[in-house]
């Protein structure tokens, strides 16, 4: 596969960015063996994509050092794009970066214009780990015509617990709530909550498919759980998935090739 770092300048974050992007090629195995001649990569007609979000602490860099992304994009022939938020939630923030209007507009109208991707609904997604979790699902549920599907591993998913979790002291996080939010208090019922966007979907009719999973032993279990009974009362079809592990990258890695095939399935 081709991985490459690239440095431009961003207008709505008013400074220059560094992501990451790995576009699949036809090589190794392929190539050495002859075997999968047949195998095609048609960039005239443009890749799917997975616009694939970092956690908190975390930045472009996190999925291509810790894990082996670059060789499952390459199975399952998927262009992917990694990008910072800082520790932002993915927001326009209050007082800050609009990250939002970053990833979901000026991000994507960079990424079609200089690399072979489909400007497709059905090739285009969105997945992440906990603070990346719930942005990956706040994206899509946001934009429900532009993503297909949203993935969250171990997803900080209800923003209004986390919010509480920090301010109490039980959880910990780099979060200023109120540079993020002009009032953190008001998150529940608002346009940051996420079962409130999946009934806005639910009622315009366009909802995009979901999956999530989390570790039995990580500190978002229950909150993951909450979202859950949250989904099944209204009769969501979303896919749940739990196992083993903590909030860790054996997890994440793991995960990521179930996200994978469940998005793109070989």
């Amino acid at each position: 596969m081709a991985s490459m770092n690239c440095h431009y300048y961003s207008f709505s974050l008013m400074r220059s960015v560094d992501i990451n992007v790995i576009i699949p090629t036809p090589e190794s195995d392929e190539q050495i063996t002859n075997e999968e001649t047949k195998k095609a990569y048609h960039y005239e007609t443009g890749l799917p994509v997975l616009y694939l979000l970092h956690g908190a602490f975390g930045d472009y860099s996190s999925w291509v050092r810790y894990s082996n992304i670059e060789r499952y994009a390459q199975k399952h022939c998927v262009a992917v794009v990694m990008a910072s938020a800082a520790n932002s939630f993915y927001q326009d923030m209050y007082r800050g970066d609009a990250y939002f209007t970053f990833f979901t507009e000026e991000l994507p109208a960079f990424i079609g214009s200089v690399f072979p991707i489909s400007k497709k609904r059905e090739d285009t997604f969105v997945a992440g780990l906990s603070m990346g979790g719930y942005g990956a699902w706040f994206m899509a549920l946001s934009k429900p015509e532009q993503y297909a599907k949203a993935a969250s591993l171990s997803g900080a998913l209800d923003l209004a617990m986390t919010y509480e979790g920090t301010k109490q002291g039980d959880m910990k996080g780099p979060f200023f709530w109120e540079q993020i939010f002009e009032n953190p208090e008001l998150i529940s019922g608002s346009d940051a909550d996420l079962l409130t966007l999946y009934d806005r979907c639910e009622a315009a009719g366009t909802i995009p498919e979901l999956y999530y999973a989390c570790g039995t032993e990580d500190f978002v279990y229950e909150m993951n759980l909450s979202v859950k009974r949250g989904l099944e009362e209204r009769g969501a079809n979303a896919v749940y998935e739990e196992g083993p592990g903590g909030h860790t990258w054996d997890f994440w890695d793991t995960y990521i090739q179930k996200v994978l095939q469940w998005m793109l399935p070989v």
